[in-house]
């Protein structure tokens, strides 16, 4: 028996997504969709190409890409979020398009136009984690890049995420902080963790499950703005709905 040939590959994962897609295409679906596809034009898919990265697939609201060089990667998703904080400055908050971005790099299984394996699920986990606007990215990443690029750091620690059996190690992306730099978080002072879980529709009918998702994102995404606090991002919250909630 001859088994099929598996291409392995080391790669720079880059998971995106838009925080709040739900709440946004609830309160007004075409003029979500026109900014998406607008942001997209005219600057994601831009810097994608710039810095040679090549999109495997799009979900939606979200996006994986692949780089060869994890610089490209993290430099692309840098200049990405830079150039949406220009692009919202005069769009209402309840309004904006923010993207959470997961950067990984690890040994890949490339197959069919698609890429699997655990180095892309690690950067589907940290995008999870992100904030809206902001950037996680793994160990491997911090360490390859960090006296690399003009920003710094600060170590998130160890993540459990779903089905990753070890705790991932997560950094945030400071565009702002100096170069090389890893600020550590106090251990006398705990970082505020906080997850809001689905809210159940307990009175309308399915066409309300959009409203009742909304609400839960817009609380995640209102949250995560506290200055200190680490929000559980709501792809990761809403895997709660399958166990019943008491």
């Amino acid at each position: 028996m001859v088994e099929d040939h598996v291409e392995r590959k080391l790669a720079a994962i880059f998971a995106g997504d838009v925080a709040g897609y739900s709440r946004l295409m609830g309160v007004d679906e075409e003029g979500t969709l026109h900014q998406l596809k607008a942001h997209r034009k005219d600057l994601v898919d831009p810097k994608i190409t710039e810095h040679r990265g090549h999109i495997v697939k799009t979900t939606g609201d979200g996006m994986l890409v692949e780089f060869v060089s994890v610089v490209d990667a993290v430099r692309c998703a840098v200049e990405i979020q830079r150039g949406m904080l220009e692009r919202n400055v005069d769009v209402p908050a309840d309004r904006r398009i923010e993207f959470r971005i997961g950067i990984n790099v690890g040994d890949i299984i490339s197959d069919d136009n698609d890429i699997y394996g655990d180095g892309v699920n690690v950067a589907a986990r940290l995008e999870a984690l992100a904030e809206p606007g902001g950037i996680f990215v793994s160990r491997n990443v911090h360490d390859q890049v960090r006296d690399k690029l003009s920003f710094g750091f600060e170590d998130m620690g160890e993540q459990m995420v779903k089905n990753i059996a070890r705790p991932i190690r997560a950094y945030a992306i400071c565009p702002n902080a100096k170069p090389g730099h890893t600020a550590h978080p106090l251990r006398s002072a705990p970082r505020l963790s906080i997850v809001v879980l689905p809210f159940a529709n307990i009175g309308g009918g399915p066409d309300q499950d959009y409203f009742v998702d909304g609400v839960t994102e817009r609380l995640t995404t209102d949250l995560s703005r506290i200055n200190g606090a680490f929000v559980i991002a709501r792809n990761t919250a809403f895997t709660s709905r399958v166990k019943p909630l008491t």
